[in-house]
């Protein structure tokens, strides 16, 4: 046995157990005194709460820290894409290179073990992003698993020679085919464009994750086209391959339709990602009063039984200008613009960085504190199950297939009470 963690409290059993790890899996979990102590290390968690490694679903690490370079001039969602799609042109390997090493190390001492990343392609850019990342993913092989997603953040039919640079990542060992439904010069192109992207899953054997209806209601048709998207996942029988981030103009439409369209997702077993960040920072900008704060509604994405994990998605850049890619920072933003508040919702929300989003990204048969899973663990600095959004405590140690690959310690002691007892 490799590693034994003693005493560790779990978010789902009321009891402490032991867990123990052989080989980068885990092998036994256990009350605790249960399992013989005769591990290479024994960490003793102290009834310290232990969750699965995070799950960055979304997240676009060749675009991050550019707000360094050159922010958002007006805050809008054209805005983001004009001046990134400007910066891009100064993109090099080893510029990108070293910005998303940043960003996928404070990932990682975060307690993230997963990140499906979206680097563009097109041809402002090429391929620099897809190559650099899969470099970072041999480099960091140790410590965090990366899926590559070829993303055509300029559209496919209004960036000639984009289908043709898609075709090339995924033949170069990209893991997901991107899309950007709307951003076509008519809806027309947006309904070639998902059915383009669908072709190159089918094509290459890969899911499929796009951007949908990203705006603050559905005026322009381009941004309601969440259940043509259902429709045809449903006529080809990609069934639990297709991920929608954003999604934000579903929250304008009216209950009733929102249940509908939920019920169509559901059935498509089609996974939502809301970006609280990213979405909250960009929706309402040309209200004048009571702005939109469109944010897919989550509890309703969980009454329908839709998959769904949250993610980051940008980092200090045009499209979000704050942020430290931290997933439980994230999960409380979500729960606080969400309505959800008590254990069991923010249990839910854990879950949509945990279990529900290795769902999301394809590695539920593998993960999970439980025999048989990978040993990407995260001991937390808190013993409070119902603490671990909101205490934000410290990622004292982050395993990947239980190896240590981060640890954060810090000491804080309360002077004043000394002063009162001296």
């Amino acid at each position: 046995m490799d590693l034994l963690l003693r005493s560790a409290r779990l978010v789902d059993r009321p009891q402490l157990v032991d867990i123990a790890v052989a080989d980068g899996v885990i092998v036994d979990v256990s009350p605790v005194g249960g399992i013989p102590p005769a591990a290479d290390r024994v960490v003793d968690c102290r009834g310290r709460v232990v969750i699965p490694g995070l799950i960055e679903a979304h997240l676009h690490v060749d675009k991050a820290l550019l707000d360094r370079e050159r922010s958002n001039p007006d805050g809008t969602l054209a805005g983001a894409i004009a001046v990134t799609a400007e910066l891009k042109r100064g993109f090099t390997h080893d510029r990108v290179r070293d910005r998303a090493r940043l960003v996928l190390d404070q990932a990682i001492v975060n307690g993230t073990t997963l990140v499906r990343a979206h680097p563009d392609v097109d041809p402002i850019v090429g391929l620099i992003g897809v190559e650099v990342l899969l470099g970072l993913r041999d480099e960091y092989r140790d410590a965090l698993d990366l899926q590559i997603v070829a993303f055509p953040q300029e559209g496919i039919t209004k960036a000639p020679g984009t289908l043709e640079l898609m075709r090339e990542a995924l033949s170069a060992g990209a893991d997901v085919v991107g899309g950007c439904t709307y951003n076509e010069a008519s809806l027309a192109h947006c309904e070639q464009h998902i059915e383009t992207v669908l072709d190159l899953a089918e094509e290459f054997g890969v899911p499929a994750d796009m951007h949908a209806d990203f705006a603050d209601d559905t005026s322009d048709p381009r941004f309601a086209l969440a259940a043509r998207i259902a429709r045809s996942v449903l006529a080809r029988g990609l069934q639990g391959r297709v991920t929608l981030g954003h999604m934000t103009s579903l929250a304008s439409l009216p209950r009733a339709a929102r249940v509908e369209l939920l019920g169509t997702l559901a059935a498509a077993r089609i996974a939502v990602v809301p970006l609280p960040a990213t979405d909250l920072h960009l929706g309402g900008r040309n209200d004048e009063s009571d702005v939109r704060r469109g944010v897919v509604p989550v509890r309703e994405l969980w009454q329908a039984g839709v998959p769904s994990a949250y993610s980051s998605n940008n980092v200090r850049n045009a499209f979000t200008p704050f942020g430290n890619t931290d997933m439980l920072d994230i999960g409380l933003l979500l729960a606080q613009v969400g309505h959800l508040s008590g254990h069991d919702d923010l249990a839910r929300v854990l879950a949509m960085a945990t279990t529900s989003a290795a769902r999301v990204v394809g590695i539920g048969d593998s993960y999970g504190i439980r025999p048989g899973a990978a040993a990407d663990l995260v001991v937390l600095s808190t013993t409070d199950p119902t603490g671990v959004l909101l205490d934000r405590p410290d990622r004292n140690l982050v395993f990947k297939r239980g190896r240590v690959v981060a640890e954060t310690t810090r000491t804080t002691i309360v002077r004043s009470k000394e002063l009162t007892h001296a």
